[in-house]
């Protein structure tokens, strides 16, 4: 079942035009995965998604209704969580108050021990730092608090913006199985990323966005395979 659809969407940042044209569906269940240079246009899709930039054209649907000029705060509660590029915690929050502050659109906020509970069986380390303000950890652990704020606000969507920029490789390998795990426990994920050959590798299937538009789309695998995408993503000549 279709849960994201996007047909011929364009968004513009005044006259310049980011996106032109774009379609991409992510089906219940999946982890699709949007990979690019940078400029490409994949962030102002997240953010077109997530409705923090409005679209010029086209449509977006989700779970069938058109959502294209909603409310970013009203998709939170129709079910699309991100995790945005940069990370974006509260730096001078605790950790406990930054994942509180991802509900903050649920309206059983008396009920949310059991996500907690998930989150810190997801990111163990972010249970040892309960307390601790978001500003004071590593880069790795604050893109763990992204995640599991993002999963507090219980999406049935999971967005994810570039979750291994600035990471180093034991926390890119680490971030990875977690979202894997997130995705195996139910929730559908569409994940834009540099790191093609780790996004490639997990997702069921993809697109490539080169200057706006999309110019490939396939599984994971068969994108992995491409000679042009390893001459271009994987560095492999």
């Amino acid at each position: 079942m279709t849960l994201l659809e996007l047909s011929d969407v364009s968004v513009h940042y005044g006259r310049i035009q980011a996106v032109s044209g774009l379609s991409i569906t992510v089906d219940e269940g999946e982890i699709v995965t949007l990979i690019g240079a940078n400029g490409a246009g994949k962030s102002t899709t997240m953010r077109a998604i997530s409705g923090i930039r409005p679209i010029s054209g086209g449509t977006i649907r989700f779970d069938g209704e058109d959502i294209s000029r909603l409310r970013g705060d009203l998709r939170v509660v129709r079910g699309i969580s991100q995790s945005p590029e940069g990370r974006g915690i509260f730096p001078g929050m605790t950790v406990l108050e930054n994942l509180d502050m991802g509900a903050y659109a649920r309206k059983d906020r008396k009920n949310l021990q059991p996500d907690f509970d998930r989150v810190f069986e997801l990111f163990p380390r972010l249970a040892e730092r309960k307390t601790q303000v978001g500003g004071t950890m590593s880069g790795g652990e604050q893109q763990m608090l992204a995640i599991g704020r993002a999963l507090m606000a219980k999406p049935r969507l999971l967005l994810l913006d570039e979750p291994s920029m600035g990471l180093a490789p034991q926390f890119i390998q680490q971030i990875f199985r977690i979202i894997t795990e997130i995705n195996r426990q139910g929730t559908t994920v569409l994940l834009v990323e540099q790191n093609a050959q780790q996004a490639l590798s997990r997702a069921h299937r993809a697109y490539v966005l080169e200057t706006g538009q999309i110019t490939k789309s396939g599984t994971g695998k068969e994108l992995l395979a491409d000679t042009s995408i390893k001459e271009a993503y994987l560095g492999v000549g």
